[in-house]
């Protein structure tokens, strides 16, 4: 978590094979490349999100 209250979330893995639901998790985050980097508030909601397919998403610390 950085000062300014968000965090910075990487796509690390390919949807591809992956359930929908995980697909459209990822596309909510605004996630489309891989190792492309969004900048999202930092709540329980975005946190939660990460949480959901931690095999394929990664915070970046700086």
């Amino acid at each position: 978590m950085s000062a300014t209250g968000t965090i910075k979330i990487k796509l690390i893995r390919s949807v591809i094979c992956t359930p929908q639901s995980h697909k459209d998790i990822v596309k909510a985050l605004g996630l489309r490349k891989i190792n492309q980097v969004v900048e999202k508030p930092d709540t329980p909601s975005f946190r939660g999100f990460v949480k959901k397919v931690p095999h394929l998403l990664a915070l970046v610390s700086e």
